[in-house]
């Protein structure tokens, strides 16, 4: 017993010592550390680096950028099972801990001692909040300690609730996704809230190894970590035994899905992207800007689908160029085993194949193709003489022989082989093909090899309301609709007859329409121009030739009032005047211009003759909604009277200072956006470039385009408000459409990127018009027509159809013509009989005959 004292004394002494050391330890610890501890109250006001958000108008997202997808949720959003899976996961004692799992700890460091290795860290919620918002990832001693400083300091500071929140918003979970919300739609394509428990426990089970046992990288690591977080959730109670032994059986649904999208407008996008960039930097992708543009959900929708179908459809008249690729079966083998080796010599490929390798294997290529639109991706599994069995991701479709009998071979643009006569002579097993689903079943695509783009725009503010740059911008991201410089054919022929009514023509002018030979060396040598029908109509109105659009009339009007005088007056539509030739082949549409810029040029006269530029980014909003730029564009309206002085030229912008930024934001000066303010911007009226008579006129003639000229198809659509021009380029290179309604512009334009001809069949009238009837069927349904409004400077006048001269008292093919007051005609034409009128348009429409009564 006596023996036992000092030994009793001398172990007490030395864990007296021993806890005197660690915590002299400790406390020199905290007190080296202490100082350089952040204020964890500011992880109350901390911002986190959320994506750039670009939306329609009416708020739809169309994408987001960043390389950090974060959705922010509240813990109110959090669904408790999830909550129960993570904490199952990680820190099953978060709530009753006061930031530190001393057990958890002591584990570590004992592990750590007896082992040398690292086995687990002992960290809690908040301390891995206290790492991810102020801590780096380096594995040392003393960053370990500030962990566990700063935990208890977050502790105090903050409730359970707030420290959760954190986490789950901050926490990296895999192929870019930050917090819980960003991986639900990243994996599942779903919000946190839709979530089933599989899917809950597969995200709650993340955090451990995100990036190599996420269930797109590792699928089979992944479901062992979420039957792991399952049997967790079970042992505590938290979930009942069907439950865990329901979904430890559930197969992963798991697949990468892109940025959340409610409507797709890529070009739109992408064009806001630069912008953004070139305002805030590489800010732009992590500080949380929405920016809302001009761009109409409804309308993209329709510009979408039309341009989109009309491609569809030309390619398909000219014939299938067979499968994208062909992709190889996995065969059933073993190779390291002889018995085996020997079987497969004998065996039928096609019959032993191991389908879950290969339905894996092309899962990851169909699902690297991207989006397509209106087409999918899918390989033929097997086919038959009625049809066959198509692969497409989670899905195995038939399809019909009836869905593949257009397929006949592509020979050229301009022919096209024999007609399958069974599925056999279409598809092989591994083709990849594309797909096209409708209400009438499924039918064979391809990737039309032709192009195209669309884009409208409101005439009154220049705010473009859909925009289409390509048939796919998964395919190719060059923007058709603001870069593609290309010829506009006839569809550029309004601007040249306005012109001309500028310079001392009428409606009624008469024009010889007939063969003529240029020696200009400007035109490089000889020149034949020839109308696109081939036929001459001699003598010919104005109107006439407009609507029928007869090039030798427009020519001789340009030689008449002469190129430069064209120009000026043309370029103050929005044309760069630089790219517009200086010779007569401007009045056949030869410059270079862009789709967006005909767009803008037929604005004028949509809006009675005003200019205004077009803009597609109508305002940026801070991450905390504070509005940081919204665009004030030119308005369509004549000032109010006490308004107007004599400074209004100086509302006109001027082409040397007009950029590609204004298609943007609507601005004309380089003001920072964060230089604007709430207040409100006073109302700009855009300038007067076109006189009302001159625009009513112009207007009319371009109306009687869909009456009874090239456009005439464009009546299916029952409105009377319409007008447009078609356009053809030589050798059909370029097909245009554009034309607006009472409150909508719209062109279209197809063609290939290095230009070459569309085929002998192809025209502004038959390739690019439907497209723009498909569109304006659905964007302008609910939109009511608006009359032309008549001018008080124009005055109706009965001419002779045949000389544009006054009609004889009687005279009974007279009709009614419009003019400027002082220009109408003065003489009479010599009385005759004739039979009534008959129009003899040979360029596209049904033939009818439509009176020529202009009111």
């Amino acid at each position: 017993m006596n023996m036992a004292t000092p030994l009793l004394k001398f172990t007490i002494w030395l864990f007296l010592s021993i806890g005197a050391g660690a915590t002299m330890a400790i406390s020199g610890v905290y007190l080296y550390l202490a100082p350089s501890l952040p204020d964890a109250e500011t992880l109350k006001d901390v911002d986190l680096q959320t994506p750039l958000r670009v939306y329609t108008a009416d708020g739809l997202l169309i994408t987001e950028y960043g390389e950090k997808r974060r959705t922010p949720i509240t813990y109110q959003e959090i669904p408790p099972q999830f909550i129960d899976a993570l904490l199952a996961s990680e820190d099953d004692g978060f709530f009753e801990h006061s930031g530190i799992d001393f057990k958890g700890l002591a584990r570590a460091v004992f592990d750590l001692v007896t082992t040398g290795r690292k086995k687990s860290g002992g960290s809690t919620i908040t301390m891995q909040v206290a790492k991810n918002y102020y801590l780096s990832s380096e594995k040392t001693f003393t960053r370990k300690f500030t962990e566990i400083l700063l935990a208890l300091k977050i502790e105090q500071a903050l409730s359970k609730e707030e420290i959760l929140e954190l986490y789950v918003n901050k926490i990296y979970l895999g192929k870019r996704a930050y917090g819980i919300e960003a991986a639900a739609q990243v994996y599942y394509g779903k919000s946190i809230q839709e979530l089933n428990l599989a899917e809950l426990a597969m995200i709650a089970g993340l955090p451990q190894a995100p990036s190599a046992a996420n269930p797109i990288r590792s699928p089979e690591r992944a479901i062992s970590r979420r039957n792991y977080v399952l049997a967790r959730m079970y042992n505590l109670g938290k979930i009942s035994e069907a439950d865990f032994q329901t979904n430890i059986r559930k197969p992963t649904t798991a697949r990468y899905h892109g940025a959340t999208s409610e409507i797709s407008a890529p070009y739109v996008a992408e064009m806001i992207r630069q912008e953004m960039v070139r305002r805030y930097g590489n800010k732009a992708y992590t500080s949380g800007y929405s920016v809302y543009t001009t761009i109409n959900a409804s309308r993209q929708l329709a510009a979408n689908k039309a341009l989109q179908t009309g491609l569809l459809k030309y390619d398909r008249d000219h014939g299938y160029r067979g499968p994208q690729d062909n992709l190889e079966q996995i065969s059933l083998s073993v190779r390291s085993n002889p018995v085996v080796e020997e079987w497969l010599a004998k065996a039928d490929p096609s019959k032993d194949t191991d389908w879950p390798a290969t339905l894996a294997q092309w899962d990851e290529t169909l699902f690297e193709l991207g989006d397509y639109g209106m087409i999918e991706p899918a390989v033929v599994m097997s086919v038959q003489p009625e049809g066959g069995w198509v692969y497409s991701p989670g899905d195995v479709r038939w399809l019909p022989f009836s869905g593949m009998e257009w397929a006949a071979p592509y020979l050229s643009v301009n022919s096209i082989g024999s007609p399958p006569e069974s599925a056999l002579d279409v598809l092989s097993v591994g083709d990849l093909i594309w797909l096209q689903p409708s209400r009438e079943g499924l039918s064979l695509a391809q990737i039309p090899e032709a192009e195209g783009a669309l884009v409208s725009m409101n005439p009154v503010n220049g705010g473009i309301e859909s925009l289409v740059g390509g048939f796919s911008n998964s395919d190719n991201q060059f923007n058709r609709a603001t870069q593609a410089e290309r010829q506009p054919g006839s569809s550029f022929k309004p601007f040249i007859y306005s012109a001309a009514l500028d310079n001392g023509f009428t409606t009624a002018s008469l024009i010889n329409d007939a063969p003529v030979v240029f020696k200009d060396a400007s035109l490089e040598g000889t020149w034949r121009p020839e109308n696109y029908s081939g036929k001459f109509y001699g003598p010919t109105r104005l109107r006439e030739a407009l609507y029928r659009s007869q090039n030798l009339v427009s020519i001789r009007i340009l030689k008449q009032m002469g190129p430069p005088a064209a120009v000026r007056y043309i370029k103050e539509f929005g044309f760069n005047p630089a790219k517009m030739n200086k010779d007569l082949s401007l009045a056949l549409g030869a410059s270079s211009v862009t789709p967006l810029d005909v767009a803008t040029g037929y604005s004028v006269f949509a809006n009675g003759g005003y200019k205004i530029s077009p803009f597609v980014m109508q305002k940026i909003l801070s991450d905390t909604g504070e509005v940081l730029y919204e665009a004030n564009p030119f308005i369509a309206a004549t000032p109010p009277q006490t308004e107007q002085d004599e400074s209004e030229e100086s509302l006109v912008i001027s082409e040397d200072t007009k950029t590609d930024k204004q298609a943007i934001s609507g601005d004309v000066s380089d003001t920072n956006p964060a230089d604007f303010t709430e207040e409100q911007e006073p109302v700009r009226y855009a300038p007067r470039i076109m006189s009302p008579e001159n625009n009513y006129l112009t207007v009319s003639m371009m109306r009687d385009v869909i009456r009874r000229g090239t456009g005439r198809k464009a009546l299916a659509l029952g409105r009377n408000d319409l007008a447009g021009k078609t356009g053809t380029t030589n050798d059909q290179k370029d097909a245009w459409f554009a034309g607006f309604s009472s409150d909508l512009v719209a062109t279209v334009w197809i063609g290939f990127d290095q230009p070459s001809t569309l085929g002998r069949w192809a025209s502004g009238g038959t390739t690019a018009l439907p497209v723009w009837i498909d569109y304006m069927r659905d964007a302008v349904a609910d939109s009511p027509e608006r009359p032309l409004e008549l001018p008080e400077g124009i005055v109706t006048v009965r001419i002779d159809p045949e000389s544009g001269l006054l009609a004889s008292p009687g005279q009974s093919d007279a009709i009614f013509e419009y003019f400027k007051a002082g220009t109408a005609p003065t003489e009479y034409a010599r009385a005759k009989s004739i039979l009534p009128y008959q129009d003899e348009d040979t360029n596209s429409g049904t033939g009818s005959v439509i009176p020529e009564q202009l009111f």
